[in-house]
């Protein structure tokens, strides 16, 4: 029988530069249990070691491995993996793309935690910086790796794959298209009407975490597994997406 998931595919961790401290997995899912989420996302810029942490945390909440890319354009591109191994392999090919500017006297912290909120250490190679990975060649890894390839928050004027290209090339095999909580159902239908083509979801891309579930996406699927997700971005065997603007 299939029933509706909430989802919110897009939340940072304190390994993120630009997110909150208190942004640790236990608190995380913690907020995500208070606004009755099924199924969470962790997606670290161009990172992915908290992952780790969340995945040890017993919950009602399904946890989907997966990473926030910046591409060589400076378009930022979600990868949700099936497991942490395909997500780590991804890790280290994106770790090699990324320039060797290491500091110890960043502005912020880059914190890798346990499942107890303890620092287990720290990044120090800027993660917000761009891989020289361009746009195509990231959604055919994260495929390679049996992923699923989402363009991040596309009706954002900046780091979106429609700012940094001026559109997407048909030959671009994205699974979704994630629009942000800035854009409203209807303005969505308006402005990104051309690319109906592919599947819409909304995430709240979370930097605290009271953004967490701000925005969401429900799945109508078997159970609340990577496989179901893939199977209704695919709209196949009855399964679909229901995005909430």
């Amino acid at each position: 029988m299939l029933k509706k998931y909430k989802a919110d595919f897009h939340i940072h961790t304190c390994l993120s530069p630009c997110a909150e401290l208190d942004m640790t997995p236990r608190r995380i899912i913690g907020r995500a249990m208070e606004r009755s989420l099924d199924i969470i996302a962790i997606t670290d810029h161009n990172a992915a070691e908290n992952v780790f942490a969340a995945n040890r945390i017993e919950s009602s909440v399904t946890i989907i491995p997966g990473m926030e890319i910046t591409t060589s354009e400076e378009a930022h591109v979600i990868a949700l993996m099936p497991d942490i191994d395909s997500l780590m392999e991804l890790r280290s090919i994106v770790k090699e793309s990324m320039p060797a500017i290491i500091t110890e006297k960043l502005a912020f912290e880059q914190v890798i935690v346990n499942e107890n909120d303890e620092v287990e250490g720290f990044i120090k190679e800027l993660l917000i910086n761009a891989t020289s990975l361009e746009a195509e060649r990231v959604v055919k890894i994260i495929h390679q790796y049996g992923g699923i390839a989402i363009a991040a928050h596309v009706d954002r004027d900046v780091y979106s794959i429609l700012t940094q290209l001026g559109f997407i090339p048909d030959d671009m095999d994205f699974d979704a298209l994630e629009i942000s909580f800035r854009t409203s159902h209807d303005e969505a239908e308006t402005i990104l009407q051309p690319y109906r083509r592919y599947p819409w979801i909304k995430s709240s891309d979370a930097h605290h975490l009271v953004d967490i579930g701000r925005c969401y996406t429900e799945f109508l699927i078997k159970e609340p597994t990577f496989e179901e997700i893939m199977l209704a971005l695919q709209g196949k065997e009855g399964r679909e997406v229901i995005w909430h603007g």
